[in-house]
């Protein structure tokens, strides 16, 4: 089965091609010329670059529109602009190839490719981005949320701090590349409660410490270690709870070398397997969008009616495919 997946939720505009392996995986991301994300304005990049990836991709997988026998496309969560140029764009192809069109939840695509391409069974996802930040399990049916953010993500603080200092989005290899020179460890709020974390309170603080003098690569250090230990503690909390024995991490932010650093380390000690999404797939892309595509339309979903849900969370969304 020749399936098509869209990817338009946030930066990322980007289109894959996926048969059981991956034939194509085209994109192209908005960069701000000053600031975060502006949604009218990737909205606008999607649209003046849908037809160059659509054509890209299908050059590179070496079909037409008539060989596909699926389409998918990130119904949500993500910027309301941005999910609806991926959607009006579904509804074109469909018009065009007169395909099945499947709606997918963007967080569920991150699972899916990882546990794809990491062999991954059961794992408790560690799923890290600009947008989200959760520690997620299958249970019954749904990926539940064990823990989350209860403000921003902890690839927003970051993107924010790096763009508020040194400049660059986004910001997470800015980051990365400073804490490598870091060797003072500058004292951050360190925000667990419970299972839930919280990442403003620190990108404050080390916003204040900046401005009075603190060394950028010892802040960014401090940073990292705060926000990633913060992490590493929920995820572990996760892994003992659920009994399960592997954990994966997932999303943008998984790429730090850090992060894997301190999940690897934690799950060694509790003789646990740790997995890690390829970088060059664990940010946004159209082939995850196709492989959890795929997986819903062999499990026997069928979506009714093409829409998109900008606040559509993991826990919301049926997972077919993982009883049995």
């Amino acid at each position: 089965m020749l399936i098509l997946g869209i990817e338009s939720t946030a930066h990322t505009f980007g289109i894959g091609i996926f048969d059981g392996k991956i034939l194509a995986d085209a994109r192209s991301v908005y960069k701000p010329l000053k600031g975060g994300i502006h949604p009218a304005e990737a909205a606008k990049h999607h649209e003046n670059a849908k037809e160059e990836i659509l054509a890209k991709a299908l050059n590179e997988a070496g079909i037409g529109l008539s060989d596909l026998d699926l389409l998918a496309y990130a119904a949500g969560p993500g910027l309301p602009p941005c999910l609806r140029v991926g959607l009006d764009f579904v509804k074109k192809l469909r018009r065009e190839t007169k395909k099945p069109v499947v709606a997918v939840n963007h967080p569920v695509a991150h699972i899916e490719i990882a546990k794809m391409l990491t062999k991954a069974k059961d794992p408790v996802v560690l799923y890290t981005s600009g947008g989200n930040t959760q520690v997620i399990g299958y249970a019954s049916g749904r990926y539940r949320v064990f823990g989350e953010t209860q403000d921003i993500a902890v690839g927003n603080a970051i993107d924010t701090f790096i763009r508020e200092t040194v400049g660059g989005y986004p910001g997470g290899p800015a980051m990365e590349h400073l804490a490598s020179k870091g060797r003072n460890y500058i004292e951050l709020p360190y925000v667990v409660k419970g299972m839930d974390l919280s990442f403003s309170g620190i990108l404050t603080a080390a916003m204040e410490k900046y401005k009075r003098g603190a060394d950028i690569s010892d802040l960014c250090f401090s940073f990292q270690e705060t926000c990633y230990a913060m992490l590493t503690e929920v995820t572990e909390r996760a892994l003992a709870h659920s009994e399960k024995k592997e954990v994966l991490l997932t999303g943008g932010v998984a790429a730090s070398e850090r992060l894997q650093e301190m999940i690897s380390i934690m799950c060694k000690e509790r003789n646990a397997s740790a997995f890690l999404c390829p970088k060059e797939y664990s940010g946004d892309n159209g082939i995850m969008i196709a492989v959890a595509g795929f997986l819903a339309y062999r499990s026997g979903h069928r979506t009714k009616k093409l829409d998109f849900d900008s606040k559509w969370r993991v826990d919301e969304a049926e997972i077919m495919w993982m009883e049995g």
